[in-house]
Formats: C-alpha cells, sequence, structure tokens
C-alpha cells in the first residue's frame, strides 16, 4: 500500500508529473490510434473509404464511451478507497470493473448486428458509403469485448497508481495497430475492413499484456468473478454513476458527430471527408489539455478523500496554469500547420481546402478548453455526479446539438465548425462556475463552527 500512495503524497508538482505525464503519453498514443486508421485508409485516396471510417466513428465512440464509464467509474472508487486505506473495497471494485466490461461489450456486439440496416442509416450513410461503413463497424462490433476491457483496465491502473502499466497497454495496442494498418490495408487490399481488423487485434495483444502483468504482479486488486457478484453488484451502480459524466460526454459526442455528418452530406462526401480531417487536426489541443486533468483525476480524488483542501487547491492551481499555456502553444503550432496536417487524411484539393477552412473556426477556444476539463474532473472526483454529468452534457449535447442545426442553418456548412467553438465556450463558463461553487461550499462545510475560511 505504501508504494503506491507515495505517487500521491508526493510534492504537489511531482504528483502531478506522475500522473499526468503517463496520462499525457497515452493520450498521445491514443491519438496515434485514433488517427491510425484514417491515414492509412487516406492512403487509398478513396473519399467514399475516408468517409466511411467518420460515419462508423459515432458508434464507435459510444462503445468507447461504455468502457469510460467503467474505467473512469473504477479509477475514482478506487483512488478513493485507496485514500481511506480500504482494501476489501479494492478488489470489490476491480472485480466489477472487469467482468462488466466483458458483459457490456457483448451487448454492445448483438445490438450492432441484429439493428445494423437501421443504425448505419442513421448514422448517415449514402449509396456510395453504405458497404464500406458496415465492413467497418460490423467488425469493430465483433471485437468489442476485448476493446471495452482494454481501457477499462486503463482506468483501473490509473486508481491504483500503476499509471506506467496502463501507459505502457496502450502503446502496445496502438503500435500493433499502426503496424497491422498498412499490412491489412495496403498490402491486402481489404481498405476500411483492414483497418479495422487492426484496430481489433490491437487491443488483444495489450488486454494479454495486463493480464500477465496481472498474474506476475497484482497484489491488491483482483478480477476474480467471485467478488464481483458476491452481494457486491449494488457497487456497480456507484462505478458507473461516477463514470457517467465521461461517458455522458463521448456518448453525446457520438451523438452529435451522427447528426453533424447526416448535415454534412447533404453537401457530398467530400464535406464528410473533409470535416472529419478537420476533427483530427484539433485532436491534439483538446486531447493533451483533456490527457493531463484525467491525470490528476485520481490524486484529486485522494485529496478530497482524505479533506486536504490545502493541497487540493494547490494542485488547481498548477494545473490550470499548465493548460492554459500548454493550450495556447499547441493552438499557434496546429494553426501555423494545419495546411500539413489536414493533407495527411485528405489528399483531393477541393475537400483539403474545405477543412483547412474548418479548422481555423474550430481552433477558437483552444487555449481556454482545459478549463472545461479541469473544473469537470474536479467534480467527478469529488463524487459530485450530477453536476459533473451535467457539465458533460452541456458540451457535447445540450450544447453543441442544437447549435449544429442553428449555426448550419445561419452560416451553412461553415456553421457546422462555429458550432463547436460555441458549445465550448458556454460549456467553460458554466462548468467552471460549478466547480468553483462546489468547492467552496465542500471546504466551508468541513471547518469547524466559528472558524473563518484563509
Amino acid at each position: 500500500m505504501n508504494r503506491k500512495e507515495n505517487i500521491f503524497t508526493a510534492s504537489p508538482w511531482r504528483a502531478i508529473a506522475e500522473l499526468s505525464i503517463p496520462s499525457l503519453l497515452s493520450i498521445l498514443v491514443m491519438m496515434l490510434y485514433n488517427m491510425a486508421d484514417m491515414y492509412f485508409v487516406a492512403m487509398s485516396r478513396d473519399l467514399r473509404q475516408v468517409a466511411a471510417v467518420s460515419l462508423a466513428m459515432p458508434a464507435f465512440t459510444f462503445m468507447m464511451a461504455i468502457s469510460t464509464m467503467i474505467g473512469n467509474g473504477g479509477c475514482t472508487r478506487i483512488a478513493q478507497a485507496l485514500g481511506q486505506g480500504d482494501e476489501k473495497k479494492l478488489r470489490q471494485y476491480s472485480a466489477l470493473c472487469f467482468w462488466s466490461s466483458i458483459g457490456f461489450g457483448l451487448l454492445f456486439a448483438l445490438t450492432c448486428f441484429a439493428a445494423q440496416r437501421p443504425l448505419l442509416r442513421f448514422l448517415g450513410t449514402s449509396e456510395e458509403t453504405y458497404a464500406y461503413t458496415r465492413s467497418y463497424l460490423l467488425i469493430l462490433a465483433s471485437g468489442a469485448p476485448v476493446i471495452l476491457l482494454n481501457h477499462s483496465l486503463g482506468g483501473m491502473l490509473r486508481g491504483e497508481g500503476l499509471v506506467r502499466v496502463g501507459l505502457a497497454a496502450h502503446m502496445i495496442s496502438t503500435f500493433a495497430n499502426i503496424l497491422l494498418d498498412p499490412l491489412f490495408i495496403l498490402v491486402l487490399k481489404q481498405g476500411v475492413a483492414g483497418a479495422a481488423v487492426a484496430t481489433v487485434l490491437g487491443n488483444v495483444i495489450a488486454v494479454a499484456y495486463v493480464m500477465l502483468y496481472r498474474v506476475r504482479h497484482a497484489d491488491i486488486c483482483t478480477i476474480e468473478l467471485r467478488p464481483a457478484y458476491a452481494k457486491e453488484l449494488k457497487m456497480l451502480g456507484a462505478i458507473l454513476a461516477l463514470g457517467l459524466p465521461n461517458a455522458i460526454s463521448s456518448m453525446l459526442s457520438g451523438l452529435a458527430g451522427t447528426f453533424s455528418n447526416q448535415l454534412l452530406v447533404g453537401y457530398g462526401t467530400d464535406a464528410v471527408a473533409a470535416m472529419a480531417a478537420a476533427g483530427k487536426a484539433v485532436l491534439l489541443v483538446t486531447m493533451v489539455q483533456m490527457g493531463i486533468c484525467m491525470g490528476v483525476q485520481p490524486l484529486l480524488a485522494y485529496c478530497y478523500g482524505g479533506k486536504d483542501w490545502a493541497k487540493l487547491r494547490g494542485i488547481v492551481q498548477r494545473v490550470l496554469f499548465l493548460t492554459l499555456a500548454l493550450g495556447v502553444l499547441l493552438t499557434l503550432g496546429i494553426w501555423f500547420a494545419r495546411k500539413w496536417v489536414i493533407g495527411l487524411f485528405i489528399k483531393d484539393a477541393a475537400a483539403a481546402a474545405l477543412g483547412i477552412r474548418q479548422v481555423g473556426y474550430m481552433l477558437l477556444m483552444g487555449p481556454l478548453i482545459g478549463l472545461y476539463y479541469l473544473a469537470s474532473n474536479f467534480l467527478q472526483a469529488a463524487g459530485n455526479a450530477p453536476a459533473a454529468s451535467l457539465s458533460s452534457a452541456l458540451r457535447q449535447g445540450l450544447l453543441l446539438i442544437p447549435l449544429l442545426y442553428l449555426m448550419e442553418h445561419l452560416c451553412g456548412l461553415i456553421g457546422l465548425a462555429l458550432a463547436h467553438t460555441a458549445a465550448d465556450g458556454l460549456s467553460i463558463l458554466i462548468t467552471g462556475f460549478m466547480a468553483i461553487a462546489y468547492f467552496k461550499k465542500v471546504t466551508k462545510e468541513e471547518l469547524p463552527h466559528g472558524v473563518q475560511e484563509t
């Protein structure tokens, strides 16, 4: 237990570095994972296949939302139990996360196969893209149990303080995918189907690595079936409740992506591909800031569980500075390199020009988006599931979805990019206010009667 607590009890900057750097590297690796399929598919110079990857992505995002709900909820609960010194809960939460990942993965796969035709139509496929999107989606669905398990295990390991093991698993999965992509897509000429196969196999390899580590090194957490079913199933609700904010964000992101694609189809396949490339271009700005804030979430939960308000405040201030600085630098970097980045995914000149325009609008909130992720992760770490869920629902659903239709009606195709910027700005303001208000509330309640907060 002491070995794991050392990460959380270190000095603020060291603790931030110990947790955020592996998480950040994991996010960067995930970015490569996210971009690899589209990059290698783009080498076919077939915009229909590039568009198919984008059209299937909302369903994949929904699948990842389930793993995020389990992994991040388990991460927070495990970190809180670690701060409280409760080893029994650590075992129970771990087992529940493991087996629920497999169960939800099977349910997702069955749903995709049973409802494939209406699902593909809802995703916005046209006659040009239907067959490609179907192939990509169903292969990913076949591997859903192992994909969910791989990403859920990453969250569980972060909660234990084993961030480097989780990072190694992400790297193994991503680089296996990157190595297999050209084999299946270009050498074996499988196109988007080959990209999906490479993704599934990469996750299989990563899960095998984590399971081998568990067998050799695990000393507290467990994946035994018995603890997950011995009068502890109600604890699954506690895990899912805390993971729900992240899941809502991903689910609504997928839903918004579907609605956006439905609108984009009216402008042609080129527009679908261009918007997909623009979204990939801004990923670096948002995901780096998200990675830092997700990395320190177990530390925030540990401080909250131990009621160490002074350290919690210091951590928040340092992470705030860090995300603002990186946000400015990354936004400027992507802005100046936007033509090159879009060119990685789009070879058609007209579609690439459209993607370059969209990137400019989508970068407007880049320097500040870290404020949103910090506030949202604090609310989750503090166990305030309703506020954290609302925060996620605002950015990717309650605000973004209606703004997509409003801005498209007012500004046409470019309005779809502006909708993301407007939703981000409003979400930063609202979530920041909720986080500040909740922090003041809990610290005030802990003060002895008659003592004023300094």
